[in-house]
Formats: C-alpha cells, structure tokens, sequence
C-alpha cells in the first residue's frame, strides 16, 4: 500500500541534516496520522540539499490544499477522486486524511463511484481496494492503541 521508508541515517550522512523535517513533518501527521515515506524523503533529501525549494512546496501545498471555500474532509474527498481517476497510488493517502477530517464510508464510496463513470471499472476495483487498505489500516491503528 505504501512505499518503503527511507534511511534517514544514510540520507543524514550522506546529504546533512534537513533542520524543518520534523517542522513539516508535523503537518502531515496531523493530517494523517504519519508522514508518508514519500514525503518523509522529501523533506529529508530536499530539505537537506534545498531547504528553500521544500518551503516553496510546502507554502504552495498549503495554500492549494487549504481554501477558505472548503472545510479539509470536503478539500480531501476531491483529491481521493482526482488522484483515483489518475490512477495514482497518492489516493490512498488523501482517502486516509478524508476518513480523519470525518469523511464517511458511504461519502468515499460515492467518490469512488463518480470516478467509475469517467473512468471505469479499473477506477471503481482500484477504489474498492483503496478502501479495503484504508478500513484495514484504521483497524490495525485501532488494535494497537487498544493493546
């Protein structure tokens, strides 16, 4: 479901250290609940070899994700369907953050269903999976906290 974690230590060694990592990264767990591997190397690398260019992104990212005209679940539902029409593997993580801002079953699948009529079955089995990923994951997150 998500790309392997990347070395920190080796990227540290390797490239310094990326002072607002965890700065950024804390916008992401908020959202999500973990900073994806993706961006976890990102901020990393990036943040190590170009902090400026890291800062754009992520004013760009904030301002684009976050409009006055729409609450996060609502931002969040829009982009699970943008990015499962795309077909890319970032649904998952924009599904994660719909389901934490308050999002329903019922409202993801209706996501999943308006992209199916522009899209396909491939859209509609690729959004079916997604959610089995995601309740499974919320179900793994629940029995660890229970433990």
């Amino acid at each position: 479901m998500l790309p392997q974690r990347i070395d920190r230590d080796v990227v540290e060694k390797a490239m310094g250290r990326a002072d607002k990592a965890g700065q950024y990264g804390a916008i992401y767990q908020d959202l999500l609940g973990f900073v994806p591997p993706r961006i976890e190397a990102r901020l990393s690398v990036t943040g190590a070899l170009d902090p400026v260019m890291v800062e754009i992104q992520e004013r760009m990212r904030e301002h684009g994700m976050y409009p006055k005209c729409f609450d996060v679940k609502t931002s969040q539902l829009m982009l699970f369907g943008m990015l499962l029409m795309d077909s890319s593997d970032a649904a998952v993580l924009h599904g994660i953050a719909a389901r934490r801002a308050g999002a329903s079953w019922e409202e993801m699948q209706a996501v999943v269903n308006l992209c199916f009529l522009f899209r396909g079955l491939s859209a509609a089995n690729r959004g079916a999976e997604t959610l089995a990923n995601i309740a499974k994951r919320e179900a793994d997150t629940a029995a660890r906290k229970a433990a």
